[in-house]
């Protein structure tokens, strides 16, 4: 057990010094190498949706970058390689062109060989002969709307200097689109060239992504939801706190850690919107409460379809293996939110995220086996005791939770073919819905288990109990041994069925624990 939280610490904090010094809207080059694609040498430099600027009437004079939507080059610096700079003429003004390249994802085929129809996205002597391009530079064809647009800043290398430095620029951004950001060179020579810098994206009302902003919203109205569910939670659990069971506390938890990653989320985009950079340790804490949430939710189920409390004291002989699992899932999950949340801004590979989801994929399924497993096997003991009133209580969550388990596989499949259908993000503005569900449908079957397990005066209808005639409800007693129940509901006739009853209910003990030990 040692060794298995050492290495969770070890993998926490490598992962925490990997990602802290990631950036949000601020996309930052440290010596990044340009890769070639045909007959050009690319980097690409960043992609995000930006919304339009606001009408300038709009705009304060005291805050001149409110409402504005812009794209700003700070301290981009170019160094090509000693032996590319030693073989250029130092009389020479211009021994080197590097473009940047500004695009909105609808101007993408105006850009290189989809323009001239052939492989090349630089422009080649025959090509120039046409008239199409200047020799040395990438091919674009301007669009006729907006001749600016795909937008081409040149930065020239002097001499045998080694540095180029890009001149800061601001572009405005007038246009909602999903924009690329691409530095290209043409040169061979120039092979081995790196960049360094950075630059800011900004939207109208603050420096937070175009597709991430209506989740701010999002998560600023699940907070609240969360606080509802939490606060008649709590009036529920001090009206009969005397009754409560150990089932409730853990539903306390998940209710308490939802509300906290909510609250958290939302003020680390509110944060990032304000700033235009993550704070590191919000983000680490949000994406852990999300892991550590998710993890008890799906544990949460399990011990309930187990019969934990119901019809089980404790899990016995599998309490070593719903560890594991959870702690497995927590890891895995873990990984894949960090990938996520900041591989948005800073273009992380999908395949990247693809190797990651895998394993959540699989342990997620293997949750869901064990689950209906489980329920099958608690609907089962239920019957056979005849318990009519927490048999309908768990037919009741089994329904649920089909139904929930349809809806999401439903929501894979239209994720799935989401992202098959939108490669390039053009549907950036509804994006948001993706991640948004998956909460919402948390949330919901949280509401459920609330409802079917709430606090109350008659806690025998769903609580475990080692006595006999507790363990069978007033209507089972009523419908399967004829005795009949006095006014007060204490008095019992017929009192000589309890050896029986509670010689079954001692087999029944002995069966979990062998039914334990298989497991």
């Amino acid at each position: 057990m040692k060794r298995v939280t050492s290495d969770v610490l070890l993998l926490i904090f490598f992962t925490f010094n990997f990602f802290r010094n990631v950036s949000a809207s601020i996309h930052e080059y440290k010596d990044e190498q340009f890769i070639p694609k045909s007959n050009a040498f690319f980097f690409h430099g960043g992609t995000e949706g930006l919304y339009a600027s606001k009408s300038s009437s709009n705009v304060s004079p005291d805050k001149p970058l409110e409402g504005k939507t812009f794209i700003r080059f700070e301290d981009v610096v170019f160094l090509r390689t000693r032996e590319s700079a030693n073989a250029k003429n130092e009389m020479q003004s211009r021994t080197g062109l590097i473009e940047t390249i500004i695009l909105e994802v609808r101007d993408r085929e105006r850009i290189g060989d989809a323009f001239a129809k052939s492989n090349a996205l630089c422009c080649t002597p025959k090509l120039a002969q046409e008239k199409f391009c200047t020799v040395g530079e990438v091919i674009i064809q301007h669009n006729q709307d907006n001749p600016l647009w795909p937008l081409r800043i040149q930065t020239f290398f002097e001499g045998k200097n080694q540095e180029a430095n890009m001149l800061p620029t601001t572009v405005d951004i007038n246009s909602t689109g999903m924009y690329y950001l691409y530095y290209m060179f043409c040169d061979p020579e120039l092979k081995g060239t790196i960049i360094r810098g950075r630059t800011v994206w900004k939207n109208p009302d603050g420096y937070l992504p175009g597709r991430m902003v209506p989740l701010m919203t999002f998560y600023g109205l699940a907070s609240l939801a969360y606080l509802v569910l939490g606060l008649f939670w709590f009036l529920r659990f001090v009206q009969f706190w005397k009754d409560v069971i150990q089932l409730h506390y853990q539903i306390t938890a998940v209710i308490a850690l939802g509300m906290s990653e909510m609250a958290l989320w939302y003020y680390e985009y509110a944060n990032l919107n304000s700033t235009g950079s993550r704070p590191m340790v919000i983000t680490i804490w949000a994406v852990t409460m999300t892991a550590v949430k998710k993890t008890l939710s799906r544990v949460l189920l399990l011990v309930v379809s187990m019969g934990y409390g119901v019809v089980r004291p404790t899990l016995s002989g599998v309490t070593s293996k719903v560890f594991l699992l959870a702690l497995t899932y927590f890891i895995a999950t873990e990984a894949l939110e960090l990938v996520e949340h900041l591989g948005s801004i800073n273009d992380f590979s999908r395949k990247t995220r693809i190797y990651l989801v895998l394993p959540v994929v699989f342990l997620d399924a293997s949750f869901i086996l064990w689950i209906f497993s489980s329920l099958s096997k608690t609907l089962e003991k239920l019957q056979m005791r005849k318990s009519m009133a927490k048999l309908d209580l768990y037919r009741k969550f089994t329904n649920s939770l089909a139904i929930f388990v349809l809806l999401s596989i439903a929501w894979v499949g239209y994720e799935l073919y989401f992202n098959a259908s939108d490669p390039l993000s053009e549907l950036w503005r509804i994006s948001w819905i993706i991640p948004a569900f998956w909460s919402l449908l948390a949330f919901s079957l949280l509401v459920v288990v609330c409802i079917l397990w709430a606090p109350s005066s008659n806690p025998t209808r769903y609580a475990y109990s080692g006595e006999t005639v507790d363990d069978y409800d007033e209507e089972a007693i009523s419908l399967t041994t004829g005795v009949r129940v006095s006014d007060s509901g204490t008095k019992l006739e017929r009192k000589e069925k309890k050896a029986s009853v509670s010689t079954d209910l001692v087999t029944d003990q002995r069966e979990e624990l062998e039914e334990d030990k298989r497991e």
